[in-house]
């Protein structure tokens, strides 16, 4: 009570020294001011979100070779290693030894095959023969997520770190290659 008092004394005490020059009217503000509250902050504290953006590589949808529905926002956050092959690519035969040794050794990285370039018959046919089968697949006979990715060949890999920079290399790679890749996306 005794500070409003102060204030509203303070204040009539400007507006009458206002009227009878410009050195009282800065003295009468100065005492206004000296006494007034500080004003109140509107800032509010910040809070980190839960969860991590989404790359725009990942702003897709496809099914998986079993059947199942997939987003690929599900790999925001992560370091991911997408697998482009065909059925009836001896380069992606090849190399599926490697790719399904590096999902086993590289469990803090999300490998995902995206299998395209012929009927889904032939692309379970390839899984069960490579036994890559511990490895999401995706059934992309359109060629949407190809595209949506800009994947022009097989066997192609895209490398995406968790802040969505991509790095592509096309096959076939090698374990020593495949696993140098991998390597320099954990690093960041």
């Amino acid at each position: 009570m005794t500070a409003l008092r102060v204030t509203i004394a303070g204040a009539a005490s400007a507006l009458l020294l206002a009227a009878c020059g410009t050195e009282a009217t800065q003295t009468a503000q100065t005492a206004v001011t000296a006494t007034s509250p500080p004003p109140a902050t509107s800032a509010t504290p910040r809070v980190p979100s839960a969860a991590p953006s989404v790359p725009a590589a990942l702003k897709f949808s496809a099914k998986t070779l079993d059947g199942k529905a997939f987003q690929g926002e599900s790999l925001a956050g992560k370091p991911v290693v997408f697998w482009f092959w065909a059925p009836w690519c001896p380069k992606c035969r090849a190399e599926a030894p490697h790719v399904k040794s590096a999902a086993a050794t590289y469990r803090d990285v999300a490998f995902v095959g995206v299998a395209s370039l012929d009927s889904e018959a032939a692309m379970k046919e390839f899984v069960q023969r490579t036994g890559t089968g511990a490895i999401t697949h995706l059934s992309d006979e359109k060629g949407e997520v190809w595209a949506d990715l800009g994947i022009a060949s097989q066997s192609t890999f895209l490398f995406l770190k968790p802040d969505g920079t991509t790095t592509k290399a096309s096959g076939p790679l090698d374990a020593q290659e495949l696993n140098a890749h991998v390597e320099k996306l954990r690093a960041g």
